[in-house]
């Protein structure tokens, strides 16, 4: 799809503007080149007023579609939980406006989809917050595949533990990420799908994918740990497995090659270590304080016609069907 906005400054809102906008990804949009935020949108009221005082933002609304309709808003980040990202990215196609969507793009594979042909009939691009691919550290990982630092790629393996926090200890104030019907699953959906992507976007797409999934703690109803296993069309073979009710918190990622190994962590940052015959090299290349932004400028720049977005609808609705097919025994256990 070619598409421009015949614009110098792109003129954002935002639809949600919750903790992960105060400073991961709103200030991005204040600070990216030719771009603006102008606008942002939350139930409460008084919330939204005083995010836009806090962070010098001209407009607010409790209303989505008054912003979404509001004439100086040239595209609109949707950064509210997964269970409304279809429903609103239909809603900003319609009015003929390009979509920036928080991550995971939607609940399932299917939701992602409708996403996906509506900005399609709607003639507007449609691009996923999976800013890891602009991130430093995994360029720097992408470029030492690229190079053939570790040879030939042969697998990959990911593993992520986390403790339950306070709030999934109590079933009367559950966060959003581990209600199904907001987020689509558990915590598995919100991280796994930045590890996912990441392998996506250094070894390209999926062929095919299984998983197994329980909910062992039983401390809310989605699941809280999942192991995978999938190939990509290229021939890397990856496997992960992801709890969240252990004792502490930990991070690996291992791609190993016909000539050596890298280790870094794909969720809590850090070093990167590479081995191969010849020792043992650390790289360090700490995130920028807004995550988002590096992403964000390249939305911007391909708005503007000047670059090209590596996320795009079509890249994060692949990660989501591998999701579902690691989840698809446990869902069909749940439901019956």
């Amino acid at each position: 799809m070619t598409f421009k906005l015949d614009r110098d400054t792109i003129r954002w809102g935002i639809i949600g503007c919750g903790d992960v906008t105060e400073v991961k990804s709103g200030p991005g949009f204040q600070k990216a080149t030719n771009s603006a935020l102008v606008a942002v949108m939350r139930r409460s009221g008084d919330k939204a007023a005083d995010y836009a005082k806090r962070h010098n933002i001209p407009r607010w609304y409790d209303d989505a579609a008054k912003l979404i309709a509001d004439p100086e808003v040239d595209a609109v980040y949707i950064a509210t939980p997964p269970g409304s990202h279809m429903q609103y990215t239909l809603e900003v196609a319609a009015a003929g406006k390009p979509v920036y969507v928080e991550k995971p793009m939607a609940r399932t594979h299917d939701e992602c989809t409708k996403m996906v042909e509506a900005c399609k009939r709607a003639g507007v691009p449609l691009f996923v917050a999976y800013y890891r691919r602009r991130l430093p550290r995994i360029l720097r990982v992408k470029q030492l595949i690229d190079s053939g630092a570790i040879g030939e790629v042969r697998f990959v393996q990911h593993t992520l533990f986390q403790r339950p926090n306070a709030q999934e200890k109590t079933r009367d104030a559950l966060p959003w990420r581990v209600i199904p019907e907001l987020a689509g699953g558990g915590r598995f959906l919100d991280l796994a799908s930045h590890a996912l992507d990441v392998f996506d976007y250094l070894f390209g797409p999926v062929a095919e994918a299984t998983g197994c999934a329980a909910n062992q703690a039983k401390l809310y109803d989605a699941e809280d740990i999942v192991t995978g296993n999938w190939v990509h069309q290229s021939g890397v073979i990856g496997s992960c497995t992801l709890c969240f009710t252990t004792f502490d918190r930990i991070d690996r990622c291992e791609i190993v090659g016909s000539k050596g190994v890298i280790t870094f962590q794909v969720i809590e940052g850090g070093p990167i270590e590479v081995w191969t015959a010849g020792g043992k090299q650390h790289y360090d290349d700490p995130n920028p304080l807004h995550v988002q932004q590096p992403l964000i400028q390249s939305v911007v720049d391909d708005l503007r016609g000047v670059g090209t977005c590596p996320s795009t609808g079509e890249s994060a609705a692949r990660t989501s069907w591998v999701m579902d097919r690691m989840l698809e025994e446990y869902r069909a256990g749940r439901h019956q």
